[in-house]
């Protein structure tokens, strides 16, 4: 490909490079992982961040960081404990690899950190990203880092999109090499907070000057999102409430802990203790939670056990359900025939 057509209009790269870091350092977000570039809090930082909104990891990070504060910790813990400490976060696999990582690390590595995209790669759940943006910020390596957001500012840069292998071959021509983790950090700053996918911000881009295409994309609209109905039975016993958890070899969230889901015939003459908008990936859900006595049940599943609240706040529940247990509904039980509306 053309040296030409790797770069961006009129481009003086040091001057675009300049304008670009010099509008990240006055403006970019104060996030706990970037207080420092210790690798491991920058690699849980990177993986909660996969397809997970910023608001939803800044709740869950702190948490997280407090639990497992070095990778020798979260090495020695027990998946289940992870998962727990990931609950409402989603994408349960992170969790898993992300474990499965820090063994690798501490029993094949001694507990030292790769200091290359090369060898994080090798690593279970680590990619050509999640390598690139670990070592650029941690190492400085000099290593072009592209996400969707990077992405979608070269694409509106150069005016138009390309192949993937066109798009990283783009983010390595524009790189900053000095700064390399400042630089990549500022390409994904500009694309979560200016170059938007539905309303970007021209007048207050710093690259404006560079653009091909300023404005939204209007040539890839955005999927239709599915809906769906559940119901789920919350059963109390004294103190205790019925989870039950998922089975292992399932594809979505194995192994997890839930409150028994029950067909719609089962909700007609039941109390609604509240309803819930939830969302996962392309799908809505609108759930409903049902109060069923536990006299009512005629057995138990094999998968099915008791827990108290000590109990289930140490289990790797599904996110919904963990939102659920801690809502105002379940502590207003007394009053079922109030319908709680609750979204997220």
């Amino acid at each position: 490909m053309r040296k030409s057509a790797l770069e961006p209009k009129g481009a003086n790269l040091s001057r675009l490079r300049r304008a670009l870091l010099s509008w990240y350092d006055h403006n970019k977000r104060d996030l706990p992982w970037r207080r420092d570039a210790n690798p491991y809090r920058v690699w849980v930082s990177e993986i909660m961040l996969q397809q997970t909104r910023v608001a939803a990891v800044l709740q869950h990070y702190a948490r997280f960081m407090q639990r497992f504060p070095t990778v020798q910790v979260l090495a020695r813990a027990r998946p289940s404990s992870v998962l727990a400490a990931w609950s409402g976060l989603g994408y349960y696999h992170r969790a898993r690899r992300m474990h499965q990582a820090a063994k690798v690390i501490v029993r094949k590595h001694q507990g030292k950190f790769p200091q290359t995209a090369e060898e994080w790669r090798a690593l279970p759940g680590i990619g050509r990203y999640t390598a690139a943006a670990i070592v650029s910020i941690s190492f400085g390596e000099a290593i072009a880092a592209l996400d969707g957001n990077v992405r979608r500012v070269l694409s509106r840069v150069f005016g138009h999109s390309e192949g993937t292998e066109v798009a990283w071959q783009r983010a390595e021509t524009l790189l900053d090499r000095d700064r390399s983790g400042d630089f990549n950090q500022a390409m994904m700053e500009l694309g979560a907070t200016v170059c938007t996918p539905r309303a970007p911000q021209c007048r207050n881009c710093p690259v404006s000057a560079w653009c091909k295409s300023q404005g939204p994309d209007e040539s890839r609209p955005e999927a239709p999102r599915k809906r769906k109905q559940l119901y789920y039975a919350l059963v109390r016993k004294g103190a205790s409430v019925l989870l039950v958890q998922r089975p292992a070899d399932v594809s979505l969230m194995a192994g997890m802990w839930e409150f028994p889901e029950i067909p719609a015939s089962r909700v007609n003459g039941s109390h609604p203790v509240a309803s819930f908008r939830h969302s996962i990936t392309d799908t809505d859900y609108d759930v409903t939670i049902v109060a069923i006595p536990h006299e009512k049940l005629r057995s138990l599943q094999d998968n099915a056990r008791w827990f108290a609240r000590k109990g289930w706040e140490r289990l790797p529940l599904t996110g919904l359900t963990r939102k659920v247990l801690r809502s105002s509904a379940v502590a207003s039980l007394a009053r079922p025939q109030n319908l709680t509306q609750v979204s997220q």
